[in-house]
């Protein structure tokens, strides 16, 4: 295996505030059961996985100069991950609303301000990486052709990509590892395909508690959820994608990989943070 694993994309401060029920649209006041701050980010669970997998992990994100940057950027070095931040603004911080059924709304109460220079580092770091997981952001985007010069393998993440987004698009088409979840599209077997057909070399659909399913060049595969008792959704499908990467790193087939990524995604469950190793 190579040096490390490179990932970019974003890492934020959450707050996270536990309900009976989502909000109806309608003034009204409602009681929380639970909340805790933490960190966030599908870049930044990915990293905690790989991190707590004894695997090297350089997180390329956005951070702000404000108490909140410091609390994200503390935390992920103090598990293990190499961070190259960009410094700038305000820390990415979202207020996410979660119920016992794992239903959420996340409201963005700040961003982060991609519009400076890509720190010099990132390319030599992508250059040397075992493989390079270019998650959902203006700067993953902008990344993509030297991603593909280097000559690493890109993995995506696409989340409920529904078949047409333009700016999940590059996505798709850069990367030979995808995942996503069925919540974007009708008939993700379709969907999957399509991408098997544009060049990916494996999809893989997350389902939920229905476990996942994947596809390949020897076809579908499947896997059931790992049973766990669930304290918190967040954070699973990043743990799912990191459990797949680290044992696919390690030389493990892909129905195997499917096993040890249903049993990452168990670990997020149960826990209120992206990983335990945060708690």
């Amino acid at each position: 295996m190579s040096d490390h694993v490179f990932i970019s994309g974003p890492a934020s401060w959450n707050q996270i505030v536990y309900l009976d029920h989502l909000p109806e649209p309608r003034p009204h006041m409602q009681f929380a059961t639970s909340h805790v701050e933490t960190i966030g980010g599908t870049s930044a669970g990915k990293a905690l996985n790989l991190a707590a997998a004894a695997v090297p992990v350089v997180l390329h994100t956005i951070l702000g100069t404000d108490d909140a940057g410091e609390r994200v950027g503390s935390r992920l070095e103090a598990v293990g991950v190499e961070l190259i931040a960009e410094r700038r603004g305000t820390t990415e911080r979202h207020l996410n609303l979660m119920t016992p059924a794992g239903e959420r709304v996340s409201l963005y109460l700040d961003t982060a301000d991609a519009s400076g220079e890509i720190d010099p580092r990132v390319e030599a770091s992508l250059a040397s990486a075992s493989a390079a997981v270019l998650d959902l952001s203006e700067r993953s985007r902008a990344l993509l052709p030297t991603a593909v010069r280097s000559g690493v393998e890109i993995w995506t993440d696409l989340h409920d990509y529904d078949g047409a987004s333009e700016f999940h698009a590059p996505f798709a088409q850069a990367a030979a590892r995808i995942f996503l979840n069925a919540d974007g599209t009708d008939d993700h077997r379709a969907l999957m395909r399509r991408l098997v057909a544009n060049g990916a070399t494996t999809v893989v659909c997350t389902l939920g508690a229905e476990g996942a399913v994947a596809l390949d060049a020897d076809g579908w595969h499947e896997v059931r959820a790992t049973p766990v008792e669930v304290v918190d959704t967040n954070g699973a499908g990043d743990a799912f994608f990191a459990g797949f990467l680290v044992a696919t790193l390690r030389g493990a087939a892909i129905d195997e990989a499917l096993s040890a990524a249903s049993v990452s995604a168990a670990g997020a469950l149960t826990t209120h943070h992206l990983h335990p190793s945060l708690a």
